[in-house]
């Protein structure tokens, strides 16, 4: 890490407090092994500001560690990788499993609210609702809303915009999905207007809590708390429950678990990266 012009050298310090920055603020864990990325990802920052090093980043986000740049470089150090029905295994679960269970038990109301947590840029809460739209028999005339959040102002404002490249568009859809629910915008591909009239995009931070966002029946959080540490991961976990009905489901990331996390959360029998609330009994009973 000690490159020319890369400013490192010498800035243990200036390191430490970016580390605890990004952990305080975002939940993300930035281990010493991690560094490599500080270079990679904050350099097209630096430059952006006129920055010629790192250590001037740095001592910029001393001055202001809650303004616009500070959550600029926070934003770098999130992994913004998604696809369209990413690991296909939730997504059949909700469509054969949790769907039909909820429809089933919401047959008064019939309304149903999905979060997506952490969405990116956006492929997975249309990849939700897309798979909505294609089960709405089992929901005729029902209120549909599907909440993605995103702690990153730029990567929210991609997922708004709804349109892909062509490698993007063919990652995760089938050419049939593809026909039926994105449109040809010149040499991209554009979310067709049923399909975003599901999804309301909304800037929030897992660490701020879930006051005011009401209740869900069903909460996709995946990928994102194997970045966490265990405090942040049990907090995370705790807030999350407190936003989910009592007979809901969390679905998280293949390679995340609750189990030995003394979370709110235990798995679902049967099901793969399912999660429901530990008192769901008694929640159920009140």
């Amino acid at each position: 890490m000690a490159e020319a012009g890369c400013g490192m050298t010498g800035a243990i310090s200036d390191i430490e407090a970016f580390r605890r920055l990004v952990l305080e603020r975002s939940g993300l864990s930035l281990g010493a092994d991690k560094d490599y990325l500080l270079q990679s990802r904050l350099t097209p920052l630096m430059r952006e500001e006129g920055l010629a090093t790192l250590e001037a980043l740095f001592a910029r986000l001393r001055l202001d560690p809650r303004g616009r740049l500070a959550q600029r470089a926070i934003d770098a150090m999130a992994t913004h990788e998604s696809y369209f029905f990413r690991d296909a295994t939730p997504f059949d679960q909700l469509r054969d499993t949790l769907l039909p269970a909820l429809v089933a038990r919401r047959t008064g109301a019939r309304r149903l609210r999905i979060w997506s947590a952490a969405c990116s840029s956006g492929q997975e809460p249309y990849s939700l609702a897309m798979l909505l739209l294609e089960e709405r028999r089992l929901m005729p005339d029902w209120t549909v809303e599907i909440l993605a959040t995103d702690m990153s102002q730029p990567i929210l404002d991609r997922a708004r915009r709804g349109v892909y490249s062509d490698f993007e568009a063919s990652r995760g859809l089938s050419e049939a999905r593809r026909s039926r629910w994105l449109r040809r915008e010149g040499g991209d591909w554009s979310i067709a207007p049923e399909v975003r009239a599901l999804v309301e995009f909304r800037p929030h931070n897992l660490m701020d809590g879930t006051a005011g966002m009401g209740r869900f029946d069903l909460i996709f959080c995946r990928n994102v708390l194997i970045y966490f540490e265990q405090l942040q991961k049990r907090w995370a976990l705790a807030r999350l429950s407190e936003a989910l009905e009592p007979d809901g489901a969390l679905v998280l990331g293949s390679a995340e678990t609750v189990v030995g996390l003394d979370s709110a959360f235990e798995p679902m029998p049967g099901l793969r990266g399912a999660f429901q609330p530990h008192d769901r009994s008694e929640r159920l009973r009140a």
